[in-house]
């Protein structure tokens, strides 16, 4: 019979202390593996999404809440800044790009974000289907929010003032269309709804009106009509205007007595879009013909600001010191924040729970070793007996020693692979809410080199466990034994 068989052997014939030592090593292999991959992923993200940011210039607030909100997309922004104050920014000898957002708006949860073609270029995105946004109400989504919200190439939806998924007032005025499908990159941007700053301010500047798109035709023509008599304009659709665009539906003497209710009269028009203006029923149609709208007022969020290079194209010392200087001296509204000093805050503050985790997972792992010391030690006194037999049918001490060795093996590797098993099934079950809350996919589908470590070492305290007792199995007096039995 094989040595590592004989082991597996006397491992199953104690179940109950076999077991209990696996399910300990399993607990620390666990807990330990699933805060490799939780840190692992969350900090990649964290650090992929500021790379190219060297400065956010926003209102004067908190920096790492001016990050969390204009890089990371899960804060609220500390407030506005004016666009006559943003010279400071797009003006400043030592900024090489300047990114801007407008943020405000969002669609069932995903924020809806107003920027330029910088944005989408600083992630290297490229677009899937469709297009880049060229013109007002456009928008590109990101590839994980078309999925979780069902969009397509050519649908239009309304969005939501403020930054929640229900509550926010509808802005019912003007409808998004949707022109491009980005590609995944696993970054903040699959969650983003993209379209120009001038939208932003589109759709805050009706904010509140009322539905002045909807007017009728002139003004003067319709004061005074009675939209509510039923005699004479029976099932007339004045919603439909921009469907019957070249129709005058503001002379009154040609439509003197006309019967709107007469089904047969207008057998073909579409009717039942009577109520487009209301959101009833209907599929959100954008408006096409669009006014001009002024940047006298008009406001921002923030900037993603790149400094300048330098003659071998690396980040100039200079504009580091000089940029930020420039907007401290010329406006007392704006304030900035550094990506990587605030990102290294935000490490060092959720660092001593991961420590404290960590340290616990370790801590279990010994405990396992020290279950499994105890076992294969009184195992060991009730098998003395048989291994002096094994001795005297021509065992030698080193197979008794390897026999002792390879159960602490076989333990420390069952609690290994069950410890794998639960922490990337758990991850992976977790994905889902980790998504949600952080805006980030993750998975427990990849491996990494720290885990193997971890194998390595589970593997060696399995070994340490086993160490004395198979000394002893190994320096054992076969004549006192038999003698003493």
């Amino acid at each position: 019979m094989n040595l590592l068989k004989l082991s597996w052997n006397y491992l199953a014939d104690k179940p109950f202390s076999t077991l209990l030592s696996t399910i300990l090593v399993a607990l620390g292999v666990s807990l330990t593996s699933i805060l490799f991959l939780l840190n692992k992923q969350f900090q990649d993200r964290l650090y992929k999404n500021i790379e190219g940011i060297d400065l956010v210039v926003g209102a004067k607030g908190s920096p790492l809440q001016m990050i969390l909100s204009s890089v990371y997309h899960i804060d609220a922004p500390t407030g506005n800044i004016p666009l006559k104050e943003s010279f400071v920014v797009t003006k400043n000898p030592y900024v090489e790009k300047a990114i801007p957002l407008a943020l405000g708006d969002s669609y069932n949860g995903f924020r809806i974000v107003g920027t330029d073609s910088q944005y989408v270029a600083h992630f290297n995105a490229k677009v899937a289907k469709g297009r880049l946004v060229d013109n007002d109400l456009e928008v590109n989504v990101g590839a994980r929010a078309a999925e979780k919200l069902g969009l397509k190439l050519g649908d239009n939806f309304y969005g939501s003032h403020g930054l929640v998924e229900e509550g926010g007032h509808v802005h019912e005025t003007y409808a998004y269309e949707v022109v491009g499908i980005l590609e995944e990159t696993n970054l903040i941007l699959d969650q983003l709804i993209l379209t120009n700053v001038s939208t932003v301010w589109r759709m805050h500047d009706d904010h509140g009106h009322d539905h002045d798109e909807h007017d009728h035709g002139d003004t003067d023509d319709h004061e005074g009509h009675d939209h509510g008599d039923a005699d004479d304009h029976e099932g007339h659709d004045h919603g439909d205007a921009h469907a019957h665009e070249g129709h005058d539906h503001g002379d009154a003497d040609d439509h003197k007595g006309h019967d709107h209710g007469d089904a047969h009269a207008h057998e073909g028009h579409d009717h039942g879009d009577a109520h487009d203006h209301e959101g009833h029923d209907h599929k959100p149609k954008v408006a096409k013909i669009l006014p001009p709208i002024s940047k006298e007022g008009k406001e921002v969020t923030a900037y993603l600001v790149q400094y300048k290079k330098d003659g071998q194209g690396n980040t100039s010392m200079r504009a580091v010191v000089e940029a930020a200087q420039i907007i401290e001296d010329n406006s007392e509204s704006l304030g900035y924040a550094k990506p990587a000093i605030q990102l290294q805050r935000l490490l060092e503050m959720t660092g001593l729970g991961m420590d404290f985790l960590t340290i616990l997972a370790f801590i279990i792992i010994l405990i396992s070793a020290f279950s499994m010391f105890i076992s294969l030690y009184s195992s060991l006194k009730e098998r003395r007996y048989e291994m002096a037999l094994m001795r005297v049918m021509g065992a030698t001490p080193a197979k008794l020693f390897v026999i002792i060795i390879l159960e602490g093996i076989l333990v420390a590797a069952a609690g290994l692979i069950l410890g794998l098993l639960i922490s990337h099934i758990g991850v992976q079950a977790m994905a889902a809410d980790l998504e949600e809350t952080y805006k980030y996919n993750f998975s427990g589908f990849i491996f990494l080199k720290e885990e193997l470590y971890l194998g390595l070492g589970a593997l060696f305290i399995g070994f340490l466990a086993a160490v004395l007792p198979a000394f002893q199995a190994y320096n054992a007096d076969i004549s006192e034994t038999l003698s003493n039995a």
